[in-house]
């Protein structure tokens, strides 16, 4: 079985830099044109589960690519909440605390990346439950975490692993031993 990882397309927020988490911004042109290009790569593969953030970023990407008839929301799908930093970007909030990065700080009101590591495993767990292949439609942090905690990786070492928007990223085996079969994947992409 794989894990399908699908960050959503491009929004105002995320191309200016600006932490996005409870605010539900919607996907800008070039977002939706990227996640129609996904189509071609996902219509046709039988998925047993497709697990959406409940944000419509997430939501609408699904339904673009083509899986909005097999879509379930799951809550433990949403961004890391940035509490106090929710619309900041990381330039804005060095000018408070400097060096900061979510990973290493949190945000004040907000998610631990552990916190949200809790609720990458039980994604994981739904996932591994699922007869076959499994799609998910979710954020840049936590699809990063989500990574991490595949490969038996604490939550932080989500860091390492770069995400773009509309990209693919897929989630194996190597025999018994779980793996990043594809990541950051955006070759659908124009």
């Amino acid at each position: 079985m794989e894990i399908y990882l699908v960050r959503h397309g491009a929004t105002e927020w995320a191309a200016t830099g600006k932490h996005t988490s409870t605010t539900d911004v919607p996907l800008l042109d070039t977002g939706r044109q990227d996640a129609e290009l996904l189509r071609e790569r996902l219509e046709r593969h039988h998925f047993a589960l497709v697990l959406t953030s409940p944000r419509q970023r997430a939501r609408v990407t699904a339904e673009l690519a083509g899986l909005g008839d097999r879509l379930e929301v799951d809550e433990n799908l949403v961004e890391v909440d940035y509490g106090e930093y929710e619309g900041l970007t990381t330039p804005e909030i060095r000018e408070r605390v400097p060096g900061w990065t979510v990973w290493q700080h949190g945000s004040p009101g907000g998610e631990t990346v552990d916190e949200v590591g809790v609720r990458a495993d039980r994604v994981i767990e739904r996932a591994l439950a699922a007869d076959g292949d499994v799609a998910l439609f979710a954020h840049g942090h936590l699809l990063r975490i989500l990574g991490a905690r595949w490969i038996g990786l604490p939550a932080v070492y989500g860091g390492n692993l770069a995400l773009s928007t509309g990209s693919l990223s897929k989630l194996g085996f190597e025999r018994e031993r779980r793996s990043i079969v594809l990541w950051n994947d955006t070759s659908h992409q124009r």
